[in-house]
């Protein structure tokens, strides 16, 4: 990764300057950062992410295997964050992550179920129709 995009990188999640200077780089200067931005979408208390995650959002498809990234987690919060924040504001996403979608819908993790975010792929999915 180039030194200078690096230095484009939040250092905390109050690092809204940083985030503004990574949109302000845009897609696909970004790309090598997808990463590593997703990760500031773990807790949307965060100010940063609260930046980001429009942002991410509308990357759409190359950020399909960052997202199925963090649907494989057993982070129930950041997958819900995720899909709340990214996926739901994204149809090109919603569609290409459809499969993923649907067994979180129908045969969540106790995990995803204790979450709920069962609810938010029903929903997700009853939207995209």
């Amino acid at each position: 990764m180039r030194p200078e995009l690096f230095a484009l990188l939040p250092c905390d999640k109050s690092d809204t300057a940083k985030a503004e200077a990574v949109i302000a780089a845009g897609y696909p200067a970004v790309e090598p950062l997808l990463p590593r931005l997703i990760e500031w979408v773990q807790d949307m208390n965060w100010p940063v992410a609260v930046v980001l995650a429009p942002f991410l959002a509308g990357i759409g498809r190359p950020m399909e295997d960052h997202v199925r990234q963090v649907l494989m987690t057993t982070d129930e919060v950041w997958k819900y964050w995720v899909l709340e924040c990214i996926v739901g504001k994204s149809a090109e996403l919603l569609e290409c992550l459809r499969p993923e979608l649907e067994r979180i819908a129908s045969s969540p993790t106790e995990g995803e179920a204790g979450e709920e975010i069962h609810l938010l792929a029903q929903s997700l999915l009853r939207g995209a129709k």
